[in-house]
């Protein structure tokens, strides 16, 4: 799983750009629908935890939180889109088909709460429209420096392109598109993005003995687990950062978007310093030892190691059996100080080749106590070095391996999430960090199981037709006070609100839990706006307040 751009057959620069779609035409009675991933968490505490109202947040300028057309509803907003769902069926291969990725994306992709994730407020800003959005086109074209002014018409051109995934890159100082006309081109430059982590498990298959490659197990998913809670706790606890987005990439790893508007401003000479300080394994996978910190340990190690003992244990140890057979044996033993310690511990595991990892772990402090020097002074010091050796190993098993050229810099492109990788056919959803532990990779629903929910749902739950003003329509009328048969809910005012594609899938939780993330965010946003505005001396209008000429 690189995060970085891919390397396809050929890339498309501005001199084929995509020009900007027309803007489009009113809705007419639409509604919109997302969809959510497999491993149903309990996510009904992080809208809470925002302590504010999601509607107060999301529907500034509209009543209705509709973003997709319903199964059951026409979409005349984009003529390109499909008919009242005719049932889509999924593809018979892991990989995912053109019409499937359409389907996805008009019936499914939350477009609006990444407009408003990226934009950092519900009315239009410089900080989405010069955004760059790069995507990788069905024939493995790479489309870049593609910019919206609003949600509305990146979905339009992501309708019409169908790419297989589509990655986000900086805000620059200018619209992306308008870069080759500018008079002077050194005023074209990225000034903000989030800053990024990748944690990608094949950095791991030196150590991870169940996968290897592209694939992954519950297993070798530890590793992640580890890397997020490490990394987490640390942006957090080190720099102070509070709006942390993980997401699963599809196949084999996780991204972090550190959303805070401090670390969004970062220059790339500090980005590369928080990488710095995280980046603790060093060296490739024919190097000898990849650990080497001081003493006394820093507060960050010292921290890291009471997170990652009982992973070491259970995942390194047990699952992971690291130091099964003899040439694992050996790496081990090269880590260790002591000659004599290292040539008693041989002996003992070539008189028991059976014996487990966690016994020969276990070996290693029961033969040091006749093995280390008897003189007093000598004997402190290599029971220093031997404890010392063994945080060492403990991390170097443990400690995130992180790709640390993703986070150096402001022109780094990332996936988005809630895209679907193209392989797996999973949907890149986001990890509550605080039910990590219990996130299973495995689980995460396809895009076409997603498809397939809705057409499950729409089966069991059959519209009720309502007549309106002699018309047969589907649902409630828009604004109606009463209910409009088992396709509407009530919405926080009580009136009826069709419902969303999204609400019937198993995706429902994780888009839930963007939204929480989101409202956080945008509280915080606002927060700062009116607090540059009071040192600035400026009076915020107040609502209500008219203004005569």
């Amino acid at each position: 799983m690189s995060s970085t751009a891919p390397s396809p057959k050929q890339e498309v620069d501005s001199d084929i750009e995509v020009p900007d779609a027309p803007t489009p035409q009113p809705e007419q009675n639409g509604t919109h629908g997302e969809t959510e991933a497999e491993p149903k968490p309990d996510l009904s505490d992080s809208t809470a935890k925002a302590d504010v109202k999601l509607e107060d947040l999301f529907n500034d300028d509209d009543d209705e939180d509709e973003e997709f057309p319903d199964s059951s509803a026409a979409d005349t907003k984009f003529q390109s889109s499909p008919p009242p769902m005719a049932e889509v069926s999924a593809p018979s291969r892991p990989g995912v088909d053109e019409e499937t990725m359409y389907a996805f994306y008009s019936r499914l992709f939350p477009f609006r709460y990444l407009f408003q994730w990226l934009n950092h407020g519900v009315k239009p800003s410089p900080d989405f429209a010069n955004r760059e959005f790069a995507f990788t086109l069905q024939n493995d074209a790479y489309l870049r420096y593609q910019a919206f002014p609003t949600s509305d018409l990146l979905r339009r051109d992501i309708l019409r392109l169908n790419p297989s995934r589509f990655e986000i890159g900086p805000v620059y100082s200018t619209n992306p598109r308008d870069r080759k006309i500018l008079r002077n081109a050194s005023s074209f430059k990225p000034v903000a993005k989030e800053l990024v982590f990748d944690i990608d498990l094949t950095d791991y298959d030196e150590i991870r003995t169940c996968c290897t490659k592209a694939n992954i197990c519950e297993k070798c998913w530890q590793f992640v687990t580890m890397a997020i809670k490490v990394i987490d706790v640390a942006l957090r606890d080190d720099f102070g950062f509070e709006h942390i987005l993980w997401v699963y990439s599809g196949r084999r790893g996780a991204h972090a978007w550190v959303c805070d508007q401090s670390a969004r401003n970062l220059p790339d000479d500090r980005r590369r310093a928080i990488a710095g300080y995280l980046e603790l394994v060093r060296g490739g996978s024919q190097s000898g030892k990849k650990v080497n910190i001081k003493r006394p340990l820093h507060p960050h190690i010292a921290r890291s190691l009471e997170i990652l003992k009982p992973y070491f244990a259970n995942t390194i140890l047990t699952d992971q059996a690291a130091f099964t057979n003899s040439e694992q044996e050996d790496k081990l033993l090269s880590l260790l100080p002591n000659k004599s310690l290292n040539a008693a511990l041989r002996k003992k595991w070539d008189s028991a080749p059976d014996r487990s990892s966690t016994n020969k772990w276990a070996d290693i402090d029961s033969l040091a106590k006749t093995n280390l020097s008897n003189d007093a002074k000598n004997r402190n010091s290599d029971t220093k070095a031997l404890l010392e050796a063994k945080q060492d190993i403990v991390l170097e098993y443990t400690y995130p391996r992180l790709d640390a050229e993703v986070s150096k810099k402001l022109i780094h492109l990332l996936k988005s999430p809630f895209v679907v990788h193209p392989g797996t056919g999973r949907v890149c959803v986001p990890i509550d960090v605080r039910r990590v532990d219990r996130f299973d990779p495995l689980s995460v629903p396809t895009v076409s199981q997603l498809l397939s929910e809705i057409n499950e749902w729409d089966r069991s739950h059959p519209v009720e037709p309502s007549v309106e003003n002699g018309t047969t329509t589907t649902g409630a009328p828009e604004g109606s006070e009463i209910g409009g048969g088992p396709s509407s809910v009530p919405d926080a005012n009580g009136r009826a609100r069709r419902l969303q594609d999204y609400e019937k899938t198993s995706l429902k939780p994780y888009i839930d839990y963007f939204r929480g993330f989101i409202a956080g965010l945008l509280k915080e946003e606002r927060a700062v706006k009116r607090e540059r505005e009071d040192n600035e001396g400026v009076t915020p209008p107040v609502a209500g307040d008219g203004m005569e000429f």
